[in-house]
This record gives C-alpha cells, structure tokens and sequence, in this order.
C-alpha cells in the first residue's frame, strides 16, 4: 500500500529536510500520486515531477538509477569498468539538475567507477559525442528536455553514445528495481573523490570538438550568408555554444537576449518546447523589430529544434516533418551535384514520421529504414552501418529532432540549426528564396502531405488508468474503418503482428505499446503513450492533390479518430 511507504519515508531520520518539508500539508491524494508506485525507469531512463516519494524525482530516486547502471557496468565490463574512462555526466538548466549529477558521480564513486563531469550545463548532443571521443564506457544526461519546470529527468547511454535500447536497458532496469531500500544506498563523498581524480571536470576542449563535428555538417560553408536569424535556446544549455557556432560561421544573429538566462523555471515561455509556437513569441517580437528572414529556437537539453520563416509580415512555423523534408532535399541534391553521395546510403525515420522524407530519400537512390519512436533506435540503426558499404545519410524523426553527421548518436539541435541557416542562406543566393517556398516546390515535386499530432494530456493514476483503457480498446477493438476510408493494414507493436487484407504477419521492430493504422488512400493513424509525459499521442498523417485538400482530410480523421477515443476513455 502506498500509505506504508508514506509512513517509511516520513519517518526516516535519513530523509532531506526539504523532502521532508515536501510531504507535509499534502492531501491523500495528492500523496497517493507522489508513492502509489516507483518512477519508471524504461528504456531511456526515467523522467517525473521533482519531488519527495517514489514516484518523484529526487537524490535517492536518483541513486537508485545509479546504483543499477554501476552493477550493470560493473556486471557487463568487469575491472574494465573501472580501468577504463568510466562514465561521462551532463546536466541542463533545471532546478536540482547540477546535485542531482553530483549525486550520479557519488554512487558511481563509491563503486570505483571514474566520472567525466561537465564543469556547467551543456547540450544533451554533446555528451552523445563526449562519450565516444572519451572512449566511456556510458553516458548519463540529467534534463527533462522540453517538459514543463517541475519536472526533471536521467537519460543513459551506452558505450556507443547511443541512449540504450531495450536489449540491454531492459537488464539495467532490472538490476535498478532490485533496490528496495532507497535510504541505503552507499554514496562516496565527492569532493574526496575530485581529490582522487575520480571525478574529471570536462570542458572546453570536448566543446572545441564537438563544435568541430558540428561545423562538419556543411556543404558550401562559404555561401554568401545574407539572412537575419533570431536565435533563442529557450533559456537552455545551447546559449553559449549556439552563439558561439553561428558566430563562428558568419551568421548574421540576434539573440533573445532574455531568454539566454539559465532561468529554471523558464519564466518567459509558457512551455519551453520548439514544437509549439507560443514559444517563440518573443522571438517574433524581435524577429519583427529587426527584419529578421528566419527564428531558430531550441528546447532546453538543446536537441530539437523548431524553426518559422519569415512570408510577408509574419512568420510561418514550420513542423518537424517539414523541416526535416528541406533539409533532407538539401542534403541530397546537393551531396548529389558534388558527387559525394554514397552509391549505397540510408535515411533513417520513425513509424509516426511523415512519409514524404522517405520519397524524397528514395527518389536520391537511397534506402530507408522506419524505427521505433525514439532517437535511441536511429542512434542503434547507426552503429549497425558501421564497417558495411551502406552508409549513414541523416536521421530525423517529426518531433524536431535531426543528426546529419552521426559522431553524435542522438539528435542533436546545433547540426540541424547551423545545416537548416547554411539551406537558406543558400537558397536565398541562388534562388532568392526562402525554406518555406522550397517547401511547397516539394510539394508540387513529391506530393502534398500533411501531419498533424493530439497530445491528450491524462494525469496521476487515474490518467494512467485511462491510457491503458484507450489503448486497451484498440487493441481489442481494431478499426475496420475510419472516416469513411478502409482500413489496408493494421500494426500492433506490442503483439508484433501486422495485418494486411486479413491476413497476418510478425513485425520486425522491437516491442511497443504502439497501433498503427494504414488507410486505402495511404492516409495514416498512430496512437502511443508518450514514453516521458502523462500523454496520449495521437498522429494522423495524410497525402492529397492538394494542400487544402490534404488540410480538410488530416482534420476529417483526427476528428473521427477523437471521436472514439472521448467515447471509451
């Protein structure tokens, strides 16, 4: 029973006095929410509110989930664990981000494992790339990306830079539930082990690097760069290396200079994420005060990023699939004209992304491979590429995550910003125009797709209990139809199976709690839990001879699919 925990942790002499603050003058719902089960630790780590109990992010959930990850690494690599470079830590800008990394470097500490601290915030990307130039044997990032400032998170990765995938994550969890007394946990002192060498502070020279693979991205590095660009990392970990990159490669910035504080409770936005507009309100604001042609926005962790092109006195804000549809046209015809495109070269994306990247990708010659949602599954797929002829091209998936040079195994905002400003730069040079009107030549070129996502915002147990309840049904319910379209074929992620004119066959994927529907006219539903969020996502992507035809058919099926959804949930 929860209550039980309750009282074990309200009476333990070992509980930090501000936990201990945290857990009086609660209702007994609100403490049922805070202990009725253990944060989840998946398959990326774990991410919740910041708090006192179980399920809350604090400095003994937090040692939980390094005291797994050091018996993993001790488990799996043995002295070698502690011979080697041991563990790379990066923090973001939000509250209890820099002692909750403190902490991963105490635990890790007491079991002999060496630690790569960074010496202040920097970008989730970076410590994908710091691990492997480390030669680490793992990485953690403690950030909640782009959730609201409650909230924190830890995020693993591998030896590869990769976030770990079910087939090793799903033995760390194990080895993380294994704890039950959270209060136990040993911890080395940490300035011992700075003293010892235990702990490194790492800095400017893993920049300098990673600045380098960054800049790598370019084709024509020397375009003529006459564009305005607002940039604003959203008071993030991508303010000091964002300015430097743009300044360092002759762009033409205008900071939003409020919004360059490391301010954790993210004051002048009401959600710091990319995806939405709202976000870049006072980017607009200056973006109209300068003249500026394009807003660059990135989320707190710095690895997606959002952009809106200036189209007569506003500006257009362009989604993930859109971004990721010109960039990818960029990359690929112009790889092609200087003759450094692979004869034998993959795109990556997932099963909720826009198929008109993969047309693109396939008219260029290259192959294309879907994952799971989840950057960890392109960061995978990447490391399969190597020592084959095949050759890795770009990676994307639609919630503004993109990597074009794969030293870096996530998606990573400074590639894609700096790739997405040398586009427009070039297209304004060449062509006198903007990514936006490259976009509808894509269009006119591939077809006009259009995409849209719900997030169904369903919280505490009751939430929980709602999602499985939505999901649940479609799963014993499949649709046969929808909107008056057909459906061709079914996918359940989590059973494997796929169904196509009745009759079945296994998917190849790994498990996910994951449906998809494909309709007669190549229109398409997915519906998923988020794996990080008290959400329940709902994609709906479709392709028509025209875009506001294409407008009308995305609205028809999200309201039919919403429909069903607010009758059984």
């Amino acid at each position: 029973m929860w209550y039980d925990e309750y009282r074990r942790w309200v009476n333990n002499s070992y509980l930090h006095p501000e936990l201990r603050n945290d857990l009086y003058h609660k209702t007994d719902a609100e403490l049922e929410d805070m202990f009725f089960s253990s944060l989840s630790f998946g398959t990326g780590g774990m991410r919740g509110i910041l708090g006192a109990g179980t399920n809350r992010m604090n400095i003994y959930t937090v040692r939980k989930a390094s005291d797994g990850l050091a018996r993993y690494l001790l488990e799996r690599f043995g002295d070698q664990a502690m011979a080697r470079s041991g563990v790379c830590i990066a923090y973001d800008n939000r509250m209890m981000s820099k002692e909750f990394a403190m902490e991963s470097c105490r635990v890790l500490g007491y079991y002999g494992i060496r630690t790569y601290l960074f010496d202040n915030l920097r970008p989730t990307p970076e410590l994908s790339f710091a691990v492997r130039y480390l030669k680490c044997l793992a990485g953690i990032v403690i950030t909640a990306s782009h959730n609201p400032p409650n909230y924190n998170g830890y995020k693993i990765y591998d030896e590869f830079g990769c976030q770990y995938t079910p087939a090793y994550a799903e033995k760390i969890v194990s080895l993380v539930e294994q704890t039950q007394d959270l209060f136990t946990i040993p911890v080395a002192d940490f300035n011992q082990l700075l003293a010892d060498g235990m702990v490194c502070i790492i800095g400017k020279e893993v920049d300098d690097q990673y600045l380098d693979v960054v800049k790598s991205v370019q084709i024509h590095p020397d375009i003529l760069k006459q564009i305005k660009v607002v940039f604003t990392p959203l008071h993030g970990t991508s303010a000091e290396l964002g300015l430097r990159l743009l300044s360092e490669t002759g762009y033409d910035v205008f900071p939003v200079v409020e919004q360059l504080v490391h301010d954790p409770m993210f004051s002048t936005v009401k959600s710091p994420n990319p995806e939405n507009s709202e976000a870049f309100k006072l980017a607009v604001d200056l973006g109209n005060r300068v003249s500026a042609d394009l807003l660059v926005a990135t989320d707190p962790d710095a690895d997606r990023l959002g952009i809106a092109v200036k189209k007569g006195s506003g500006y257009i804000f362009l989604t993930g699939n859109q971004t990721g549809a010109v960039l990818l046209k960029y990359l690929l015809s112009e790889r092609k004209k200087l003759s450094t495109l692979p004869e034998k070269g993959m795109v990556f994306n997932t099963i909720v992304t826009s198929d008109l990247g993969a047309k693109i990708a396939r008219s260029y010659g290259m192959k294309v491979f879907s994952t799971l949602t989840g950057f960890k599954f392109i960061g995978e797929q990447a490391k399969f590429l190597e020592g084959t002829e095949t050759k890795f091209v770009f990676g994307y998936e639609e919630s503004y995550g993109y990597v074009i040079d794969d030293r870096v195994r996530d998606k990573d905002s400074l590639q894609a910003m700096l790739f997405a400003l040398e586009a427009a730069a070039f297209y304004r040079e060449t062509e006198n125009k903007s990514l936006y009107d490259k976009l509808l030549d894509i269009y006119r070129e591939y077809g006009n797709y259009q995409e849209s996502l719900q997030n169904i915002d369903l919280y505490g147990i009751e939430g929980a209990n709602r999602i499985d309840r939505i999901i649940s049904y479609f799963r014993q319910h499949p649709l046969s139809e929808l909107g008056g379209l057909i459906v061709k074929i079914s996918e359940d992620y989590e059973t494997g199976i796929r169904i196509e004119d009745g009759l079945p066959s296994h998917l190849s994927l790994p498990k996910s709690n994951v449906i998809k529907y494909i309709l007669t006219n190549d229109s398409w539903i997915v519906l998923r839990p988020s794996g990080t969020e008290p959400k329940l996502k709902i994609y709906v992507g479709v392709n028509d001879i025209s875009l506001e035809r294409a407008k009308m058919q995305n609205q028809m099926l999200s309201d039919a699919i919403l429909k069903i959804v607010k009758q059984v949930g």
